[in-house]
């Protein structure tokens, strides 16, 4: 299973604005935190706004704030507020499914079950839970964008079998 990175960068303006409570934090704080695009924390924070989890105020000496206390942020629902949907495979799209295997595939039900399962693990952990395990933020620029680290994660992984030709 794998999120997207506009559902990453919810968790991390979450994670942020949890860590930081005792005052306002701007989306160019944030942004330079992570190492992140100013541009795509705006379109986050604004949907974290009209989420009701974050206060936005604009100008001068606004800033973004924690609208909920962090142990009644639950992490299940931000995730699937964030993501446009969990299709693992294409059996899940009903509407776009060509697969002749899924009237009768056993894949399909298991698929099912995993992601349930991810999303019942979510369901029962809190922002307050990961603030507790999370340690101090590194200072602004030390933290490395998700892209590089997942370029590096994917250079270490084995390569992918070759495919066999079908039979004939």
């Amino acid at each position: 299973m794998r999120l997207t990175t506009y559902t990453d960068y919810t968790l991390r303006v979450l994670m942020y604005l949890g860590l930081h409570q005792e005052r306002s934090a701007t989306i160019r704080e944030i942004a330079d935190a992570y190492g992140i695009s100013k541009n795509h924390l705006m379109k986050v924070v604004h949907h974290l706004g009209m989420a009701g989890l974050v206060d936005t105020v604009r100008g001068r000496n606004g800033g973004l704030k924690l609208k909920m206390r962090p142990e009644e942020i639950n992490l299940g629902a931000v995730i699937r507020g964030s993501e446009p949907d969990f299709f693992i495979a294409e059996c899940f799209d009903t509407e776009h499914n060509l697969c002749v295997l899924s009237p009768n595939c056993a894949l399909q039900g298991v698929l099912h079950s995993a992601t349930n399962a991810f999303l019942e693990v979510l369901d029962r952990n809190t922002l307050a839970g990961l603030l507790q395990r999370t340690g101090p933020m590194p200072p602004a620029g030390q933290i490395k964008s998700a892209p590089v680290r997942l370029r590096r994660a994917r250079k270490q992984l084995p390569a992918r079998p070759a495919s066999t030709p079908e039979a004939g």
